[in-house]
């Protein structure tokens, strides 16, 4: 109801104040455009849509595997955190020309942008998780004999669970802005591209349809993980 009432609200305020389309176009418009250039919107979107799931894959693949270390050997907890906030501090925007000149105009720079601001906040999600099991729980476990590999899938793993899958929620959203900004720097495809040069054209239609078919894929992408944490995470 919230987003219907938002595109009425829209719609009325361009026809009350008489907006010309060139500087925001109507919902009908915009929906016209969704469908005219589906032809050059889909194909873009599906090579954005590569670009954001294997930035997010990778940064979930690395971002546990760092996080499982971190929290085991603590010498490697204090030399790598500092880094870690570090890199997170500094502007992908600044870093991404840098992946643009290493590997050219190609898919491997996107991914690499995806992968860099998706990777931050899914090491800090599962480190926080995998530190806040209470410590009685260990010691009950080492009482019972359990080894190192038991304890962590039976009791570290399952308490960390609603954390990691707070950071995966982060981690695809941020997966989405990573690979936009990339096509942004350089790119040859890609619904970063098409927003680009429909900005330049002033085809203000086809950028807000670009927008919005990028909006539809990042709320999907969010609730597909939502969904599947609810799977996982019964209780």
């Amino acid at each position: 109801g919230a987003i219907i009432g938002v595109f009425v609200f829209w719609d009325l305020s361009i026809r009350a104040f008489g907006i010309r389309p060139f500087i925001l176009p109507s919902p009908g418009q915009v929906f016209e455009s969704l469908i005219q250039d589906w032809d050059v919107l889909g194909p873009a979107m599906l090579f954005t849509l590569y670009e954001i799931v294997a930035g997010f894959a990778l940064a979930v693949l690395f971002g546990i595997a760092l996080a499982v270390a971190i929290v085991s050997w603590r010498p490697l907890d204090k030399a790598i955190y500092p880094v870690l906030v570090g890199l997170q501090v500094v502007p992908k925007v600044a870093i991404a020309p840098l992946f643009v000149i290493w590997f050219g105009f190609g898919i491997e720079p996107k991914i690499l942008v995806a992968f860099l601001i998706a990777f931050f906040p899914m090491v800090i999600s599962t480190v926080v998780g995998l530190r806040s099991i209470e410590v009685e729980k260990i010691y009950l476990a080492r009482s019972m004999g359990a080894s190192a590999v038991q304890t962590f899938f039976k009791i570290k793993l399952p308490n960390a669970m609603p954390s990691i899958f707070g950071g995966l929620k982060l981690s695809i959203t941020a997966a989405v802005i990573g690979a936009i900004v990339g096509e942004f720097i350089g790119a040859d495809q890609g619904i970063g591209r098409v927003l680009l040069i429909a900005n330049g054209e002033l085809e203000t239609d086809l950028l807000f349809a670009g927008i919005f078919l990028l909006s539809v894929t990042g709320v999907v992408l969010f609730l597909i993980i939502f969904g599947f944490e609810r799977v996982v995470v019964r209780w």
